[in-house]
């Protein structure tokens, strides 16, 4: 007798380490979407966010920047808006991305927040973000702070996406940009520099594995359960129709 009286042995998946290995690699570049956090004319997170896009770019992505003027705020409107319709379509699109805000009153802005809320964890059997890779960053007006990116993971998690490791939290951003909005050299630079690089090291990796790493056992069991309640309402009712 097992020892696993729970387990539902039909839909279970040992983990399989060949079946890591992507039949047919992926050859066009890593597709990565930014979303930044601000309207302001002066947006020292779409300044960073730009300056993030053209690392990406070095690095050999192909990159989207999604501007969120004129995005409605979340269930003002229906989902078939043009602007939501942009977002949601950028992030099928996508296989990384990049969330950047400004850090108000100890929290992520309501607009960073708006974009994501826009974004469905499931429409359908379609996930617009589950798999992708993800990289949190944030600047800051005054002292260095983490706040804005501890909940942007919270919610890369809660979207079943992969956040890498490192982060950007840029302090006292005016200081840090030029009147052309081009970031200055210091460690903040550095450290953007490392989290692009980050995540396009992770979206290589995982772009192509994503539908395995992702497949769960518990979704599995539940279309299991809805299938065979399917033949089974499908057998009653030819019984019926035959019997009539």
């Amino acid at each position: 007798m097992s020892d696993l009286p729970n387990m539902d042995f039909s839909v279970l998946d040992v983990p399989d380490l060949g079946r890591l290995e992507p039949g047919k690699p992926s050859t066009h570049s890593p597709r990565i979407l930014l979303l930044y956090g601000s309207l302001r004319e002066r947006s020292y997170s779409r300044f960073l966010t730009l300056e993030a896009e053209r690392l990406l770019r070095h690095f050999g992505a192909e990159t989207r920047v999604f501007d969120p003027h004129g995005l409605p705020l979340p269930d003002a409107t229906a989902s078939d808006h043009p602007k939501v319709q942009e977002l949601r379509e950028l992030s099928l699109w996508s296989e990384g991305q990049v969330w950047c805000s400004p850090e108000r009153h100890g929290a992520m802005s309501a607009v960073m927040k708006a974009q994501i809320d826009w974004i469905p964890l499931a429409t359908g059997s379609v996930r617009p973000t589950q798999g992708r890779t993800l990289a949190v960053m944030q600047v800051c007006g005054g002292s260095q702070s983490f706040n804005a990116v501890n909940q942007l993971r919270v919610l890369g998690r809660w979207m079943r996406m992969v956040t890498i490791p490192n982060q950007s939290s840029v302090a006292k951003a005016f200081q840090e940009f030029d009147e052309a909005g081009r970031m200055k050299p210091s460690s903040y630079y550095d450290r953007v520099v490392d989290v692009m690089e980050e995540l396009v090291k992770f979206t290589l990796l995982t772009r192509d594995r994503s539908d395995y790493l992702t497949d769960r056992y518990s979704e599995r069991k539940d279309t299991a359960e809805k299938e065979a309640k399917r033949l089974a309402a499908a057998a009653m009712s030819h019984e019926i129709k035959a019997a009539e």
